[in-house]
């Protein structure tokens, strides 16, 4: 399975579907600092689009869909996102287990709160899974509610660790009556109703993420007690309000509720915070989604995606990649994560988290040398090493501060010296030549 499900009813089979397809125009993505920040500080990003996002030391994402309910009431499903690594497994018959519980809240804004909780156990068969960095666990949870508004607060509890975390987010459950629709609810698969009545089956995309060149999003939206055949204005537009695509969605009309699916390719889509709303005027609502080069990270800037690999070999592939043109990118990035994937029977890249989760401790270890850690000489070393078994920092030297890195696996020392007394280190000339030896030879068995 490419996820494990965490789900208060079965999910159902796909229904319905829609093409779409980017029209015109240029967009100008973010800085250099903005995608590096994206990269490194997911929930951040999240909660800028208005999900339930929580970080270290149990990261989670998560997002509340709604549609119709019984009589004037509310259908809400909170969903939420983890990574088996932000939790904490044991040993268990046949494999490991890690248990977690998900504790939701809705505050009304007059009244007492709607709240529930759930005890959720994790099974894998191996040990690498228990260090999946991909979207791996998908909670969700359903709650009949009366419209208005609220403050949503989850908190995710780790029951083998005791590790915690909590976030929250404002809530408007807006009442559906005759001739209006829901926002468009994104969603891994879904099945379309027929009755307010019935419970929406429905695994939740709560990231609303999608890879580029990857997988389909999917975008479903019910239109509620039409009189008679109705078209219902449809757009999508990015961050900085420029438009990818426009259309009607068209419904027959004469039933309780209508629904409708629609596909997002993501090689035909710009990358970045994409803005997808039905209806207009006062009766419209939105959904926000990402396009991103990798679910597990968000980097949503092409050409800063290839100065972040500048460290991860494979210089090959990424020339392909750098001078493909701009409708042949998607295809050229899914043929660099197939090529460079060490373990294709996985979902993710392995190799991919592995530099990027070094990157990120580089740049915040390495920040003091007044550039991006991640761009100093001992941030590249770590990235393509990873942790010295020993350092030992020389600062008494006469010849300015040395610090010295031992790797006992690669039968390697690094010698790194400050000799300007401005804090910038840089490796001995023979240091230089020692580690791009190991470096290279460490590329050749890995090929």
């Amino acid at each position: 399975m490419r996820r494990i499900l965490v789900l208060a009813c079965a999910a159902g089979l796909l229904a319905g579907c829609g093409g779409w397809q980017r029209v015109g125009g240029t967009e100008r993505g973010p800085s250099p600092s903005e995608t590096l920040t994206q990269l490194l500080d997911v929930a951040t990003y999240y909660r800028k689009l208005g999900r339930l996002a929580a970080g270290d030391p149990l990261p989670f994402i998560g997002s509340v869909a709604a549609v119709a309910g019984q009589g004037d009431t509310v259908q809400a499903i909170v969903g939420l996102s983890l990574e088996n690594r932000a939790l904490s497994f044991q040993k268990d018959k046949g494999g490991f287990q890690a248990r977690y519980r998900v504790d939701i809240a809705f505050q009304p804004a007059a009244g007492r709160p709607v709240a529930a909780g759930q005890d959720e156990v994790v099974r894998v068969a191996t040990f690498q899974e228990t260090f999946r960095a991909d979207e791996s666990i998908l909670f969700q949870k359903y709650f009949r509610l009366a419209p208005g508004s609220y403050k949503v607060g989850v908190t995710v509890r780790d029951l083998n660790s005791g590790a915690l975390n909590h976030a929250e987010t404002e809530l408007e459950l807006p009442a559906f009556g005759p001739g209006t629709t829901s926002a468009p609810l994104l969603a891994y698969q879904v099945t379309a109703r027929d009755r307010a009545g019935a419970p929406l089956e429905a695994v939740l995309n709560p990231r609303g993420t999608v890879a580029y060149g990857g997988d389909t999003l999917l975008a479903y939206v019910e239109a509620y007690r039409l009189p008679g055949p109705t078209a219902v204005p449809f757009e999508v537009r990015t961050q900085s309000d420029s438009l990818v695509y426009r259309d009607s969605l068209r419904f027959r009309g004469g039933q309780e509720v209508e629904a409708q699916v629609l596909r997002l390719r993501p090689d035909s889509m710009a990358l970045g915070e994409l803005r997808l709303t039905v209806g207009s005027g006062p009766a419209a609502r939105s959904t926000s989604a990402v396009v991103s080069l990798s679910t597990a990270w968000v980097v949503t800037n092409y050409d800063e995606m290839l100065s972040l690999l500048r460290y991860f070999g494979h210089d090959d592939l990424l020339s392909k990649v750098r001078k493909a043109a701009p409708e042949d990118r998607a295809a050229a990035w899914r043929d660099f994560w197939t090529k460079t994937d060490p373990n294709p029977q996985t979902p993710e890249n392995e190799a991919l988290n592995r530099y990027f989760s070094r990157l990120a401790i580089a740049n915040t270890r390495f920040r003091d040398e007044g550039v991006p850690g991640w761009r100093t000489e001992r941030g590249e070393a770590f990235i393509l090493l990873g942790e010295p078994d020993d350092i030992i920092d020389a600062s008494a030297a006469a010849q300015g501060r040395v610090i010295r890195w031992s790797y006992l696996t690669f039968r390697l020392t690094l010698y790194f010296i400050d000799d300007t007394g401005f804090g910038r280190f840089r490796m001995t000339p023979a240091s230089r030549a020692d580690f791009e030896r190991t470096v290279s030879r460490l590329r050749q068995q890995a090929s």
